[in-house]
């Protein structure tokens, strides 16, 4: 007997979106610094470790954006999404202020929810 639950209702699109959205809150988000409200993810983790910390966290951050592009985000949506990445990447390598930045400034949470706007709008 198999037992159906919210997830069997969802389209495959729907499915996509929760998956981007779990890996978005997992590189923004998914941590709190302990003894603050200040929520912090992967990303800013990652980019606490100078130079290569910063490009691994930019392949999860590019991945976002390629599967925009294979749900069918128009051309002018992806370059805003590779904007925020590159922003997030260029300004996340700067010594100290990168890292602060890292923390404040959630890309991958940005472009998933570009991505979700864009949706919601085709199909109502």
């Amino acid at each position: 007997m198999k037992i159906e639950t919210e997830e069997t209702f969802l389209s495959p699109q729907e499915r996509e979106l929760q998956r981007l959205e779990h890996l978005a809150s997992l590189l923004d988000d998914r941590f709190v610094l302990p003894g603050t409200s200040v929520r912090i993810g992967l990303d800013g983790i990652l980019g606490l470790v100078p130079v290569i910390g910063d490009f691994a966290s930019l392949l999860p951050t590019l991945y976002v954006v390629i599967r925009a592009h294979r749900l069918g985000a128009p051309g002018h949506l992806i370059l805003r999404m590779l904007f925020n990445a590159f922003l997030d990447w260029a300004i996340g390598s700067i010594p100290v202020l990168g890292d602060i930045f890292d923390i404040a400034f959630k890309a991958n949470k940005m472009n998933v929810g570009l991505l979700q706007n864009y949706l919601r709008g085709q199909n109502q």
